[in-house]
């Protein structure tokens, strides 16, 4: 009841600071810097990543696909019509731990991931309203003994380096006395390499990201997801601070898939219907994430 209730107000929060950001005036006079140079070069440069199914990744052919990236192309067609002008994408590879320097520095106009909307992180990058809602979890190999957080003492955990993961698993370290070791990789599939090869003892990364890790690799009878939340994970798409217009695009775009249904279409797409390799994670929307979505405009069922 208590992880309730703590859960609710951090929900609250988000979806507040979400409210404030669509209540600002729209833009007006010169265009921002962003803006001005998307419009002369006629190109607006999306970050991805290339391992984070099904919200961000690279199969196949080569282009980047998936869930956040089909949010931040619809985005695109929004920002092209407020710019009177065609634009192009142009793909940009960011990682974990570069990603919010990238928006911040001009890299990137826009990034198409998984990223936790943080007090921290907004000091240096804007965010859109909420567009996936999940936490931190542990995977443990099917066999082990760890079913929860107590279970970790003197254990070593698998995280990915610069993620909210890693940050809510050492608070917990550090709150319950833990002494665990930290083993910190690059990417998703690195963890479990960690894990699967008994160089860790437990991975913790995003509820999402662990399951459709597990069904990807096709070792999900290896192991199990165990134990409850441990942190409160709400993604958003990052864009430049102080661009209005593309602001104003971003939550004109999210607003219109809620008021259509049309992102209702979009999540099943990626998250309970086979994907383009057969595989389906089977993750219905979450009570908390439709919450979200009817604020945005979204229709009750």
């Amino acid at each position: 009841m208590i992880a309730c209730v703590r859960l609710c107000v951090a929900l609250a929060a988000t979806f507040a600071l979400a409210a404030s950001a669509a209540a600002a005036p729209a833009w007006e006079g010169a265009l921002s810097a962003r803006a001005a140079q998307a419009k002369a070069t006629r190109t607006v440069r999306l970050g991805y990543r290339d391992d984070i199914v099904p919200f961000s990744f690279v199969r196949g052919e080569g282009v980047p696909s998936g869930y956040s990236l089909d949010l931040c192309r619809a985005i695109v067609a929004t920002l092209s019509e407020e710019l009177d002008v065609p634009l192009a994408i142009e793909y940009v590879r960011v990682t974990a731990q570069d990603r919010v320097r990238a928006v911040a520095t001009g890299a990137v106009d826009l990034e198409c991931g998984t990223t936790t909307t943080t007090a921290q992180r907004r000091k240096s990058v804007a965010f859109s309203p909420v567009i996936f809602v999940t936490g931190t979890r542990l995977a443990v190999p099917r066999g082990s003994a760890v079913r929860s957080v107590a279970a970790l003492a003197g254990k070593r955990i698998a995280v990915v380096g610069g993620t909210t993961n890693e940050a809510a698993m050492r608070a917990v370290d550090r709150l319950r006395g833990l002494r665990a070791t930290f083993v910190v990789v690059d990417g998703d599939a690195a963890a479990l390499a960690a894990l699967a090869e008994g160089r860790a003892d437990a991975l913790a990364a995003d509820e999402v990201l662990l399951r459709a890790l597990l069904a990807q690799s096709g070792r999900a009878s290896e192991f199990r997801v165990v134990g409850p939340m441990l942190s409160f994970e709400p993604y958003g798409l990052m864009y430049p601070r102080e661009e209005p217009v593309l602001a104003d695009a971003v939550d004109r775009t999210l607003r219109a898939l809620a008021e259509s249904r049309e992102i209702v279409w979009l999540y099943n797409r990626w998250f309970t219907r086979p994907l383009p390799d057969g595989v389906t994670i089977g993750l219905p929307m979450s009570v908390e994430l439709r919450r979200s979505f009817e604020l945005l405009g979204l229709p009750p069922d």
